[in-house]
């Protein structure tokens, strides 16, 4: 019977802290208020039809818009490189006054590769060129005219793209449109101008002695 009465009164004692512990918690769960579940964040595709890019470069700002009604997998590609800062620090590597003006070489970011510049493209993970399949259609390269660059073969089209800045029809339905500036033709022209490049040799292909560049490319909705 000593046992059993030295006992009670711990029993008592450690319901009582149970109890109290019990009604801390409730208290605390209703100040912090029911659990929610972490909400997934919504990415809104990319509507590449209203899709506008402007491109920052050393003089300025161009605007350009896009045709993917006829040139729809150009646009996609051209914006999806633009979306990932492809071509952000790339240089204007061939100029030819009255004719147009290209970069999107992803070796002019390096002047160690000057010898390269003007054969660089995109690639896989594993190195391997990614080319986009030729789009010609019926629209005439005017000035302004955005269009891509390629080699010999017509789907060789990669990531390099030129801005017309003379109209050029013989160009037509040899090289794909797929947009044209909207705003910042002057900016354009100062490009050829402050490029000055060299047009004595063909060889060189206008290589301008003051390179011009691309700082960075933001993509808008129209």
């Amino acid at each position: 019977m000593l046992a059993l009465r030295s006992i009670r009164p711990t029993l008592a004692l450690g319901l009582a802290l149970a109890l109290a512990a019990a009604g801390f918690a409730t208290e605390a769960a209703a100040k912090k208020g029911p659990i929610r579940k972490k909400e997934k964040k919504v990415t809104k595709a990319r509507d590449y039809a209203k899709t506008l890019a402007v491109l920052k470069t050393s003089q300025g700002d161009v605007t350009v818009k896009f045709f993917y009604d006829k040139a729809p997998n150009h646009v996609k590609n051209f914006v999806d490189l633009a979306a990932r800062g492809f071509y952000d620090g790339t240089l204007f590597h061939r100029v030819i006054p009255d004719f147009m003006i290209q970069g999107g070489d992803p070796f002019t970011k390096d002047p160690a590769k000057a010898a390269l510049y003007g054969t660089g493209g995109n690639t896989d993970e594993k190195g391997r060129p990614v080319n986009v399949k030729a789009e010609f259609n019926d629209l005439t390269h005017k000035r302004g005219v955005l269009s891509m660059a390629r080699a010999s073969d017509p789907d060789s089209a990669s990531s390099q793209f030129f801005i017309v800045v003379k109209d050029s029809p013989f160009l037509d339905r040899q090289y794909t449109v797929f947009g044209e500036v909207v705003k910042g033709m002057d900016v354009v022209d100062k490009l050829v101008s402050a490029s000055n490049p060299d047009t004595s040799d063909p060889r060189t292909g206008g290589k301008p002695r003051t390179y011009q560049k691309i700082l960075k490319i933001e993509l808008i909705q129209e």
